[in-house]
């Protein structure tokens, strides 16, 4: 009759120093890729953004915005949702653009169009287009100037003739087949309807004023 059998002997398995030390090593980088999130997610802050898009000048109104909350960067301004009522009334300094933040700078209280000034629409060509883009508040002189088949006689010295100063407005994406841009300039009361029946006339150029200058 056998004896008892004995049972085999089973060596205890050494553990590696490297790899608990390794393992410790990516349980703390997961805690801290998580940590990371939660601290992120922790800094959204409620933004106002833009929902329907505002020309220069227009009156913002509530239907215009809209609220999102983001992970701002500290470098960028934008307006706090807090504050959407205090933007609502003014006029965009700027075009508003669908799907982007409102900044502090891109609305005013102040009409673009002064008190005693006139508003004068400008139809340019393409070759009477400025490479130059034309911007909101930019300085510009209206110059008249002989129609097609019209000689100088010399009344260029009428005081009616002299250059007129203007600011820009408002300036129209190139129309689709002509090409041509539309630009809204400020002047006098006096001015502006001068510059008017140059402009039916055909015989108003634009011209951007120097930098610096009025």
């Amino acid at each position: 009759m056998a004896g008892p059998v004995t049972p085999p002997r089973v060596s205890a398995r050494r553990r590696r120093p490297g790899v608990i030390a390794l393992s410790l090593a990516l349980i703390a980088a997961g805690g801290a890729g998580v940590a990371v999130l939660l601290l992120q997610v922790g800094d959204r802050i409620e933004v106002v953004t833009v929902v329907r898009g505002v020309q220069v000048g227009q009156v913002v109104t509530e239907h215009d915005l809209g609220k999102a909350s983001v992970a701002l960067d500290p470098l960028v301004t934008a307006v706090r949702g807090s504050d959407l009522d205090s933007v609502v009334g003014k006029r965009a300094a700027v075009e508003l653009t669908p799907g982007s933040l409102l900044s502090p700078s891109q609305v005013t209280k102040d009409s673009l169009v002064k008190a005693g000034e006139q508003l004068v629409p400008i139809g340019l060509k393409p070759e009477q287009v400025p490479a130059t883009a034309l911007v909101p508040g930019q300085n510009v002189q209206l110059v008249h100037v002989p129609a097609q088949g019209e000689t100088d006689t010399g009344k260029t010295s009428d005081t009616s003739l002299q250059p007129i100063d203007g600011r820009v407005v408002k300036a129209s994406s190139a129309a689709p087949g002509t090409g041509v841009v539309v630009v809204d300039v400020a002047t006098t009361a006096q001015d502006g309807a001068t510059a008017a029946a140059w402009v039916s006339a055909g015989t108003l150029r634009l011209v951007l004023a120097a930098p610096g200058g009025n």
